[in-house]
């Protein structure tokens, strides 16, 4: 099968979707399937086998510097009718990848787009809410263009459904069992993040520096824990100076990004992972760190009720609640017990999501899609068949 994707965010840009795009594509490369990614920014040539497809791309400032925004080229087309996919999938499509969306109508290909960002919730937290209802029509009207929609998690099918978005369906969640593993515990990546402290307790976040990830609820988080608490924030972001001002004379260390080997360490090496953002569709950083052996404490929203099962792979607080966070980070980090019997239960819950499983099922909503498009075909509309490029089913 040939797959086209398009993509709002690719390496070396590193983010929970990246990260499923690229256990994606390794999978889908065993599976004998070909894709070509088109990404903005300053993409790998390849990965994994497949072509990328440098799309030109500006910075998305002020809002979000880190952001990429890309700009439609000629090469998108002659890049698609050469490589004529069996499939079209959109990621996230709203820039970049909704002008996947659109071009995959204009030739009547088949669609299947992927809702993994709150981009409306997004744009309120960044204080863009003039945008918000625009933004939330847009999104709509390109899901629709698709014959399926997936979504990351049962709570962002509901979300999902409730912006008017048909054909939902869910992409089963998934971690990288062979990477994340408690064996990946550093005594010396302990005390990096313990800034020589390494016989403290240890809370870790990792994961964006931004302002909808709620990160200002760890700075009473901290303030509230026993003595002999640390706590490392590790990546970046548009926020990370006004986070350092904010956690300015506290025992927290901003490491910056991480990678490879030692990304892997930093989660095993901590006490407990603390997650507070409440707009996550799924938070692949917490199924990360149970895998890594650790529990987590997160916010009772959106997708991390489905990602960290309550009493079995860590705790949930209540919502922009920063009282509430401190209490559960608290029984944590006093009951030794408890905390041993939540890293156990998270680690048994996460060997059942492995890479291949999620792909052969993303694989089999690629095959509906293909089906529910050529079943009774319609030939394309006069509009289509004018100002579009409408290809034969690829063979």
């Amino acid at each position: 099968m040939r797959i086209a994707l398009f993509t709002e965010t690719f390496l070396p840009k590193i983010d929970g979707v990246v990260t499923r795009l690229m256990g994606t594509l390794d999978q889908l490369a065993e599976l004998g399937h070909e894709a070509v990614v088109f990404a903005p920014g300053n993409p790998p040539a390849r990965y994994a086998g497949h072509l990328v497809q440098r799309v030109r791309a500006v910075s998305f400032k002020p809002w979000y510097p880190e952001l990429k925004v890309g700009m439609p080229t000629p090469r998108i087309a002659q890049t698609m009718e050469r490589f004529h996919p069996h499939v079209v999938h959109a990621v996230n499509p709203v820039w970049l990848a909704a002008y996947g969306a659109l071009s995959s109508a204009r030739r009547d290909l088949p669609m299947l787009a992927s809702f993994h960002t709150d981009v409306p919730e997004y744009t309120q937290r960044l204080g863009l809410d003039f945008i918000t209802n625009t933004t939330t029509s847009w999104i709509r009207t390109m899901h629709n263009l698709a014959e399926v929609n997936l979504c990351t998690s049962p709570q962002m099918v509901e979300k999902a459904e409730g912006l008017g978005i048909r054909n939902v369906a869910l992409w089963p969640k998934v971690v990288d069992t062979a990477r994340y593993r408690p064996e990946n515990r550093s005594e010396a990546m302990r005390a990096k993040l313990t800034d020589g402290h390494p016989e403290d307790r240890l809370l870790v976040y990792v994961g964006r520096m931004s302002k909808e990830k709620d990160l200002s609820v760890l700075r009473s988080v901290i303030d509230r824990a026993p003595a002999g608490t640390r706590l490392a924030m590790v990546g970046s972001g548009p926020h990370i100076e006004e986070l350092r001002a904010e956690f300015a004379g506290t025992n927290t260390v901003f490491t910056g990004y991480m990678s490879g080997a030692e990304l892997d360490a930093a989660y095993a090496s901590a006490d407990v992972f603390v997650f507070p953002s409440t707009t996550e569709t799924l938070g692949l950083v917490a199924l990360e760190s149970m895998a890594s052996g650790v529990p987590v404490v997160g916010a009772r929203a959106g997708g991390i009720p489905f990602a960290v099962p309550e009493d079995v792979g860590g705790l949930l607080a209540a919502p922009h609640d920063p009282v509430d966070f401190s209490r559960q980070v608290n029984r944590l980090l006093e009951d030794e017990s408890l905390r041993a019997r939540l890293a156990e239960g998270g680690l048994a819950d996460v060997q059942q999501y492995g890479w291949r499983a999620s792909t052969e099922r993303l694989v089999e909503h690629y095959e509906r899609t293909i089906d529910l498009h050529w079943r009774d075909h319609v030939e394309p509309r006069w509009r289509i068949k004018t100002l579009g490029r409408p290809m034969p089913r690829a063979v």
